[in-house]
C-alpha cells in the first residue's frame, strides 16, 4: 500500500483498538486523512459507549495530530453525484458513507475500508484491509 489514503471510519476504530495488521499497513502510506464525517462517526460512537471519556480522548487525541478534511460545496456536488449514480444503479449505500467517497473523489485519495459497498461507487480507489 502506497500514496495517500482516506481513512474509513472502521479502519480508525480498529487502529485505536491498537490492530497491528492496520498499523503497518498505514505506514507505508505516504500520507493519511481523516473525513470530518468519519469523525463525527467516531465522536457517535464514544458517546454510546460505556467508556464515553475514554474513548473521546483517544478520538481528541488523533483528531489533534490527523489532517481531517472538511466537507464543503465542492464535496457537496460530489456527494449528489454519487448518490444520483447509486440511485440509477439501484444500489444505496449509507448516507454518511456517500459523504467519505464525496471527501475520497473530491481530493483524489485512496479510500481504505473494510466496507465492501464502497465498490458501487464510482470514480474512487478503494484498498481493503
Amino acid at each position: 500500500m502506497a500514496g495517500s489514503l482516506l481513512l474509513d471510519t472502521n479502519v480508525v476504530i480498529a487502529l485505536l483498538a491498537g490492530d497491528p495488521a492496520v498499523r503497518d499497513s498505514l505506514s507505508q502510506a505516504e500520507l493519511t486523512f481523516l473525513s470530518s464525517i468519519a469523525l463525527g462517526e467516531l465522536y457517535y460512537g464514544a458517546l454510546k459507549s460505556t467508556q464515553k471519556e475514554a474513548n473521546s480522548a483517544k478520538i481528541e487525541a488523533l483528531a489533534a495530530k490527523s489532517a481531517v478534511l472538511p466537507i464543503d460545496a465542492v464535496t457537496a456536488r460530489h456527494f449528489g453525484q454519487i448518490k444520483s449514480a447509486l440511485r440509477a444503479k439501484g444500489r444505496p449505500i449509507p448516507e454518511n458513507d456517500i459523504w467519505i467517497a464525496a471527501t475520497a473523489k473530491q481530493y483524489g485519495l485512496t479510500l481504505l475500508t473494510r466496507d465492501g459497498h464502497f465498490k458501487e461507487v464510482d470514480g474512487i480507489e478503494l484498498e481493503s484491509w
